[in-house]
């Protein structure tokens, strides 16, 4: 097959276009007189044709901008709608981070009453058992009175490392 038909057959309008643009730009260069016949097989003057690549060159750039703006259009819609669901799926989420706040808040709090009706001696067993950092967190909640106590009855390296994450907590700037 002729690589010019292939091109033709697969890009279209705007191959044609194209062409059209390039046989004009032949036909000027070689600047043929304005009574000069195109040869057989074309048909018209060399004006007509200039004309006619001019309409056609302007139609097929108005069209390319119409496509243009319709994908524009689409890709837009697209990403409105994807950022919908993402801002429904933020609402959840946040929704969720509420009731899960709300929930440890209740949760901590019956903790921490726990903490504090339970001898001395059992709490800083129990509280040694736990992830240092809730552990911390239970004595910081606790009656500074009572807190005091239990970290009197911890083994000294649980107390100390509660001490350790306590003080941090209270640190006003970040200690990093």
């Amino acid at each position: 097959m002729n690589p010019i038909l292939h091109f033709l057959g697969s890009h279209g309008n705007a191959a044609i276009a194209i062409a059209a643009m390039a046989l004009a730009a032949t036909l000027s260069a070689s600047k043929p007189a304005a009574t000069e016949d195109v040869p057989a097989g074309i048909g018209g003057t060399a004006t007509e044709v200039e004309r006619f690549c001019t309409g056609i060159a302007d139609a097929a750039r108005d069209r390319r901008y119409s496509l243009q703006a319709m994908e524009l259009k689409k890709l837009r819609d697209d990403i409105d709608a994807r950022m919908a669901q993402l801002d429904e799926k933020r609402k959840d989420y946040e929704d969720w981070m509420k009731r899960r706040e709300d929930f440890l808040a209740k949760a901590e709090d019956s903790v921490v009453s726990i903490y504090t009706v339970m001898k001395p001696d059992a709490a800083a067993e129990r509280l040694a058992a736990l992830d240092p950092a809730l552990a911390a967190g239970i004595v910081m909640k606790l009656d500074a009175r009572k807190a005091g106590v239990i970290l009197n009855e911890m083994d000294k390296k649980a107390a100390a490392a509660l001490t350790t994450i306590m003080a941090a907590a209270g640190r006003r700037e970040d200690p990093s």
